[in-house]
């Protein structure tokens, strides 16, 4: 009876861990369409080097070119990250590139190892990821505006307001794809 019931429960489990692994699977496939996960080895490398979070830079690749290697705003900023060409520069010298050239933006290694360099330089700097993406999107100088202007900072260590319509939806966004990469990841982990 004890082995009987010990089968059954066991049964259970199985089926019940088959059901978790299917929905996974369903759920991922579903989701990787609309949030795509390429280069994660590159992306992973570079998050662990830079010591940020894989999920944000998949997060911010997503908002800024929805993983399209060969995107280009019309404010000059390139590749996967679009990161314009005085960032880029400063970037690269700050990392110490050698074989940098802007050339190569569009190249995901590159344009992934300048982009999470950034982003954890932002993060250094304003030491709140918040600011840190808000930064990537609107500059420094506007960041470092805000903050002192009582308007929108009450601390002059975070925003209690963004003025800028774009920035507020950039953050939203990103904040909304770090949470869904978060998941992807960990999916992609198990699978």
């Amino acid at each position: 009876m004890f082995v009987a019931i010990k089968l059954s429960s066991i049964k259970v489990w199985c089926l019940r861990g088959l059901t978790a692994i299917i929905a996974a699977v369903l759920i991922y496939g579903a989701v990787s369409y609309r949030y795509p996960l390429k280069y994660l080895d590159i992306i992973e490398k570079n998050s662990a080097e830079c010591g940020i979070d894989p999920a944000l830079a998949c997060a911010v690749i997503h908002a800024e070119s929805k993983f399209a290697e060969e995107a280009l705003s019309h404010k000059g900023a390139s590749g996967l990250m679009q990161i314009t060409e005085n960032t880029a520069d400063w970037m690269a010298a700050q990392m110490g590139l050698t074989d940098y050239s802007y050339d190569r933006i569009f190249e995901p290694s590159l344009n992934i190892s300048i982009g999470c360099g950034y982003l954890k330089w932002l993060m250094d700097r304003y030491q709140n990821a918040d600011l840190a993406i808000a930064a990537y999107n609107a500059g420094c100088g506007n960041v470092d505006k805000w903050l002192d202007d009582p308007r929108f900072s009450a601390d002059g260590k975070s925003l209690n307001q963004i003025p800028f319509k774009e920035t507020r939806d950039y953050l939203d966004r990103v904040k909304i794809n770090k949470f869904i990469y978060d998941i992807i990841i960990r999916i992609k982990e198990i699978l």
